[in-house]
């Protein structure tokens, strides 16, 4: 029962990284970037592979070194999911991920050094057909910027981003997207306000070095919720110092609340109270736990008492509404006649969610199958 966002989209240029289309109303692509060594593959690999499995669409890697831009080779052909070089100063190593089949480049080209060195990268990007992503951060502008604003400020991040975006231009390079990103909410919100009026290229947001996983996720929801709910925004990164699994799983709960995208279960539970006839936090915390592998778009509402049960168990795919014993079950907004005991909620919810996926995936395949 997921209802359509009011939120009206920035119109902006389309790209591509690797098969996952960037901006022009495309979906909002949900990215993190390892923090393993690059330079140890396996680790990598399968890091990687586990930030794919909780619905990851992009991967950035770190590749500081030739040596690291030859562990990128190995890296690149043992995944599917698409890979962003992060590269600072050295062109050369742009040169060598980019043979070695990347998807797209974070590359800043006013920091590489002469022009020739940028219309090198650029001209083989063009060849590729490999996207530029412009990041810059409020913690390393330019020397001159830092003396001009004395301090980072959203004019001057803007200012940082237009420098790289000409050099862009001037090459008749198109194919990028640009991040402002910051620390300080207000300072980033400001940034992508204003580039998002200067230019039409996609937008990368992220609250960068947002904190740990409970401030970063609470930074990150408030400065990219603005964002969002403005329509600003092509994909987005939650930078936690937390396992990059749970930046991915931040990022679709953002989107989530915002009915931008639906992935999995959105649980809809009480705080719990007195009037609770279960325990509403441990069967939510379990279910969440062992429902992670599902993708199909689902409201499910968790209510420990009749007072606001009903009501949300109306408006969703599956309900419970608590009560003495044995609890009401709600399937398609509609009163069942079964009750579930209380004692054996969790196993008995988990049966009735995934039934209820599957009838769903089922019910998608064959709408899928009329419009072919």
């Amino acid at each position: 029962m997921f209802a359509e966002s009011p939120i009206i989209r920035r119109p902006s240029k389309r790209i591509y990284v690797g098969n996952v289309p960037i901006g022009d109303g495309a979906p909002i692509a949900v990215q993190s970037m390892t923090n393993t060594l690059t330079t140890d593959v396996e680790a990598t690999v399968a890091q990687i592979k586990r930030i794919q499995g909780v619905g990851g669409e992009i991967v950035r890697v770190s590749v500081p070194t030739m040596d690291a831009a030859e562990a990128f080779k190995v890296i690149k052909q043992q995944v599917s999911i698409p890979l962003i070089a992060d590269i600072h100063f050295d062109y050369r190593i742009a040169l060598k991920v980019a043979e070695y089949g990347v998807d797209c480049l974070r590359i800043n080209p006013g920091n590489i050094g002469s022009m020739e060195r940028v219309k090198a990268v650029v001209d083989c990007a063009r060849d590729k057909n490999i996207p530029i992503r412009i990041g810059v951060n409020g913690g390393s502008l330019e020397k001159e910027i830092q003396e001009k604003y004395t301090e980072p400020t959203p004019a001057a991040l803007v200012e940082s981003a237009m420098r790289h975006v000409d050099i862009l231009d001037k090459l008749n390079f198109d194919q990028f997207k640009v991040s402002v990103k910051a620390s300080d909410v207000f300072l980033a919100v400001g940034a992508y306000r204003e580039l998002a009026k200067q230019i039409d290229q996609p937008l990368h947001l992220g609250i960068t070095e947002a904190g740990g996983i409970r401030a970063g996720a609470v930074k990150s929801s408030v400065g990219l919720g603005m964002l969002l709910a403005e329509g600003i925004g092509d994909t987005i990164r939650i930078s936690l110092a937390a396992d990059p699994v749970e930046e991915i799983k931040v990022g679709f709960d953002i989107l989530k609340s915002l009915r931008i995208r639906s992935r999995g279960i959105n649980f809809i539970a009480c705080p719990s109270c007195s009037r609770q006839e279960f325990d509403v936090i441990s069967t939510v915390n379990a279910l969440e736990q062992r429902l992670e592998d599902l993708l199909t778009p689902m409201d499910v509402s968790i209510i420990g008492c009749v007072v606001n049960g009903p009501g949300e168990a109306e408006v969703s795919d599956l309900g419970l509404t608590g009560a003495r014993n044995m609890s009401g079950f709600y399937l398609d907004g509609k009163r069942q006649k079964e009750r579930l005991a209380n004692d054996d909620l969790v196993d008995q919810l988990e049966k009735r969610i995934r039934a209820k996926a599957a009838l769903l995936d089922q019910g998608n395949k064959i709408a899928v199958k009329q419009l072919g």
